[in-house]
């Protein structure tokens, strides 16, 4: 087996070593992947043995990112690996969502139930593990929160120094406290998140600094074990959706590479439709997919949305993307403050809970269903970013009426769940419950 870094450009295909430190192709500036040359693997034997691992012991087994290891076998070494059993997260039915979302049934795979609460685990754990294979011993990541908490608890288990880099003033408090907690070094940059990822690529080559954003191609083979690991769950029977948020992108690029490996060697007989749901005001894929490649490529400068997670102005990773939703027949839509906001709260009630980046996925179900884009019969599986817990003070503004849009109009808490202030008085409480 050999592997490689290759340009992502289908003009370019220029080909690099596996452990020179790139972000993009030096000849043509597209971006990069990892790729392999090996002998085709036996399906079967490959269901097996990653069914065998689930009851190993050893830790990379007890990954549900490692475990599938064969589908990126980019390290020479696997003690470079830093696990802090990610992945084995559930997919879980939401019947109240699925009515919501105009649908029969839904699925949500939820990435919340990782180590640090996302998806950023999934791909953190395979750039973390290239980063102490070249050496390094400083990495850093510019984040509006949940990269920030990933890269910082992967990196200090793995013995290197984080450094984040957050916009000043513009960030979960749940997630930049995760990052201080893990020990990372945080620099508050008054600039966007675009901005300060320009900055960054300057200071990592200026310091030797490894950079671990979704630009980082081993990051998206990491974040292939989400969708192989759902087909597994699965039973190895492919959806006819997958529904996922779009901020920089890097999962859709992920995903939907993984899911064209799982069908060249024969895991899957055939590729889901990637549906990809931006926020309304953070939506330059959006735009861009909508005029049909009549107008190149335009970045959002002042992106605004409370979903954080989501809230980028120019995703790196969209032209990948924009391969893979071609490659799927998908589509991309965008979504409002307002149905982010109720059907997050839906999520909730259904007692499964998400980040309000999360929730894009099924205000975009609603959206489509309701135009006709995605059947109501359909096999969905919508995918849930984050943890409940990332975004506190959103829950509370809302189910309290206190909530508004980055434009500063009202967002009604339609699904609302105010508390109730009670008089010591077991007479009048009785009388409330009712």
């Amino acid at each position: 087996m050999s592997a490689h870094l290759v340009c992502f450009n289908r003009d370019c295909r220029a080909r690099f070593g596996i452990t020179e430190v790139l972000y993009n192709c030096p000849k043509c500036g597209g971006l990069l992947e990892a790729a392999y040359e090996q002998p085709a693997p036996d399906p079967a034997q490959l269901k097996h043995s990653w069914r065998e691992r689930r009851l190993s012991n050893a830790p990379l087994c007890q990954s549900g990112v490692w475990r599938y290891r064969e589908m990126f076998p980019f390290l020479e070494d696997e003690r470079h690996a830093v696990t802090l059993r990610e992945g084995n997260t559930p997919l879980l039915d939401a019947p109240l969502a699925a009515e919501y979302g105009g649908l029969a049934r839904i699925t949500f795979k939820h990435q919340g139930f990782n180590p640090t609460g996302s998806f950023k685990d999934n791909g953190m754990t395979c750039g973390v593990a290239q980063a102490r294979r070249l050496g390094m011993q400083r990495v850093a990541c510019v984040s509006t929160g949940n990269t920030s908490a990933s890269m910082a608890a992967y990196a200090s288990a793995g013995g290197l120094e984080p450094l984040i880099f957050i916009p000043h003033g513009n960030i979960s408090y749940g997630k930049l406290a995760q990052a201080l907690e893990y020990g990372a070094r945080t620099f508050q940059v008054e600039a966007n998140f675009d901005q300060i990822l320009a900055l960054v690529r300057v200071l990592a080559e200026r310091l030797g600094i490894y950079l671990l954003n979704s630009i980082n191609p081993f990051r998206i083979e990491g974040q292939k074990s989400i969708v192989i690991e759902m087909m597994d769950q699965r039973d190895w029977r492919a959806p006819d959706w997958i529904v996922l948020p779009g901020g920089n992108l890097g999962n859709t690029s992920a995903f939907g590479k993984g899911l064209r490996e799982m069908r060249e060697i024969g895991l899957i007989d055939r590729l889901p439709r990637l549906a990809v749901i931006q926020a309304e005001g953070a939506s330059p894929f959006y735009e861009y997919m909508r005029a049909a490649g009549r107008t190149p490529f335009r970045a959002n400068e002042h992106p605004e949305t409370l979903a954080t997670a989501i809230k980028i102005g120019d995703p790196v990773s969209w032209p990948k993307a924009q391969f893979e939703i071609e490659q799927s027949n998908g589509v991309v839509e965008r979504v409002t403050e307002q149905e982010i906001a109720d059907a997050k709260a839906i999520i909730g009630k259904s007692g499964i809970g998400c980040e309000p980046a999360s929730a894009a996925t099924l205000a975009g179900i609603r959206k489509l269903t309701a135009a006709g884009a995605i059947d109501g019969n359909a096999d969905v599986v919508a995918v849930l970013t984050g943890n409940v817990l990332k975004d506190p003070d959103y829950i509370f503004r809302y189910h309290t009426g206190q909530l508004k849009s980055p434009s500063g109009a009202a967002i009604e808490p339609h699904y609302g769940n105010q508390p109730v202030v009670v008089p010591n008085d077991p007479d009048r409480i009785t009388e409330l419950i009712g």
